[in-house]
């Protein structure tokens, strides 16, 4: 039997404590910090997302702009407010989960870049994913989704 088993671990020295205070948390930001941490402009801020099916359905009303990466539909609400909405689908003929929900990253992040500036207020704007999409490159899809506001603000 080896006398190495029983001997005791080596401590270096006193630890300091597991806990941090409040003012050691973070130290790049102040504590009374009113700001967030991710805050945008008034205008991004507008920006909902669709959640209810029958939004969806309505928006299926709409105009529709076909793009080799998506198909752009887009409904004036009517309702007074001028908040611009967006919705995101891609169908399960796109790809797997993984394939589908990186489609949806890229198009929440073209809404967030050209949707406030470019989009039509008072209105629902819903974005279809295509299967060339996933392959098509972020710039041209930028370009096509730039394209399909102009025309549907006209």
């Amino acid at each position: 039997m080896s006398d190495e088993a029983h001997l005791p671990a080596e401590q270096s020295g006193p630890s300091p404590p597991a806990r941090l205070s409040p003012s050691q948390r973070d130290g790049r930001r102040s504590q009374d910090s009113e700001r967030s941490p991710r805050s945008r402009t008034q205008e991004a801020q507008r920006l909902v997302t669709l959640r209810k099916r029958s939004d969806f359905l309505a928006a299926n009303r709409g105009a529709r702009f076909h793009t080799p990466g998506f198909v752009l539909l887009v409904r004036n609400r009517d309702d007074g407010d001028p908040a611009r909405r967006i919705g995101f689908t891609v169908t399960k003929k796109i790809g797997n989960a993984v394939v589908r929900n990186r489609m949806k990253r890229r198009f929440r992040e073209l809404a967030r870049e050209l949707l406030p500036e470019c989009g039509v207020a008072g209105a629902d704007h819903v974005m279809i994913g295509r299967e060339g999409g996933i392959e098509r490159g972020f710039s041209l899809l930028r370009e096509d989704l730039a394209r399909a506001l102009e025309k549907a603000r006209r």
